[in-house]
């Protein structure tokens, strides 16, 4: 009998859905049927992402949504590991020609992380450069504004949720990189592009996303 890597069963490594094309040729999202060509989604085609880039390994469906669920609000961060190998798999077949040279999760408002006692973004970027073999920049993006759950917010609500809500420690930190930043999951890509946009006006010369999930 096979022993079953890390943390996860194989009966729901077996059922996890791989993000496939056809997808944004931008912020990743994925669509039903066969696109034929390179496309941007409506919503990057409108308000193009201030990101290079954005790739998903998993839908957050099924067996993902709940080992999101657990590492998040769960305090499984032992599921951190699992999860970080398979988001560093995403960023090497997504990435591999980008020239990624640091690794940052998105941040947390300290008052959140204290409550939480981890931020499981933080963990997964951790486990990300450590697998590239690239430096962490952990601690060069804040949060300034501990803002509310974005889940029943449409999109427009949630940009103006995450406005002005991040901001970077040390230019220097950031100036001339190409950061790849890290989140557990994208759903309409409010959070990440502030996050971008802040790290690219700070000089970053290209940030790439990789999330675990899509939304």
């Amino acid at each position: 009998m096979l022993e079953e890597p890390g943390h996860v069963c194989w009966d729901c490594l077996s059922a996890l859905e791989p993000v496939e094309p056809p997808y944004c040729a931008k912020c990743g999202d994925p669509v039903e049927g066969d696109a034929g060509v390179e496309f941007f989604c409506s919503s990057c085609a409108r308000n193009e992402p201030p990101f290079v880039s954005a790739r998903s390994a998993f839908r957050y469906r099924g067996p993902m949504k709940s080992l999101v669920q657990a590492l998040k609000y769960g305090g499984m961060t032992n599921l951190a590991a699992d999860m970080g190998t398979m988001l560093a798999g995403c960023a090497a077949a997504h990435f591999a020609d980008a020239g990624i040279d640091s690794v940052e999760g998105v941040p947390l408002h300290p008052r959140r992380q204290r409550h939480r006692t981890y931020n499981q973004s933080a963990l997964l970027a951790a486990g990300v450069a450590g697998r590239l073999g690239v430096p962490l920049l952990a601690g060069g993006l804040v949060r300034l504004r501990d803002t509310a759950s974005q889940t029943f917010m449409n999109m427009a609500k949630r940009r103006d949720n995450v406005r002005g809500a991040f901001a970077v420690t040390d230019p220097s930190w950031v100036e001339g990189r190409r950061i790849l930043l890290v989140d557990d999951v994208m759903t309409t890509g409010a959070t990440v592009s502030e996050c971008a946009g802040v790290l690219e006006k700070a000089g970053a010369a290209g940030v790439y996303v990789a999330t675990v999930a899509r939304g």
